[in-house]
C-alpha cells in the first residue's frame, strides 16, 4: 500500500518510520511519501495561505499549491488513488473506514491547516 501525504509539515510524519509501520516500510509492504504544497507555490515567498475571502478570523489554505501538488502526484503515479481531505468537519475515522482504506492500493491524504481550505 502506498500513502501519499500532502502536508505543510512533512517532518511530522518521520515518526511513521519506526515501530510496526517502520518494519512494514522496511519490508516494502507499505510506502509513505510526503509532499509539501509549498514546493508548488508560485510567489517568491512560497505562500500557501491567505486571509478568508470577505474577511474573518484565521487563515485559509490556498487551493492553487494544493491542486498543483495533486496534479504532479497524478502525473507521476502509475495507478489510481483514493483522496482523503483531512478536516475537523469531516466524517469520523473509524474501524470500518480503516478496513476500507486498507484494501486500496494507494491513498492520498491531504492534511489541512489553519482554518481550513478556501472553498471559492
Amino acid at each position: 500500500m502506498r500513502f501519499e501525504i500532502v502536508t505543510l509539515f512533512p517532518e511530522l510524519f518521520d515518526a511513521l518510520h519506526v515501530g510496526l509501520l517502520g518494519k512494514a516500510i522496511e519490508s516494502s509492504r507499505v510506502e509513505v511519501v510526503t509532499h509539501n504544497p509549498r514546493d508548488y507555490a508560485t510567489d517568491k515567498h512560497r505562500s500557501v495561505d491567505d486571509a478568508p475571502y470577505g474577511g474573518g478570523d484565521g487563515m485559509l489554505m490556498m487551493p492553487g499549491p494544493v491542486i498543483d501538488a495533486l496534479e504532479a502526484l497524478d502525473a507521476a503515479r502509475s495507478g489510481p488513488t483514493h483522496r482523503v481531505l483531512m478536516t475537523p468537519q469531516g466524517r469520523r475515522f473509524d474501524q470500518a473506514t480503516a478496513r476500507r482504506f486498507a484494501a486500496m492500493p494507494s491513498l492520498t491524504l491531504i492534511c489541512g491547516r489553519y482554518e481550513g481550505f478556501d472553498e471559492r
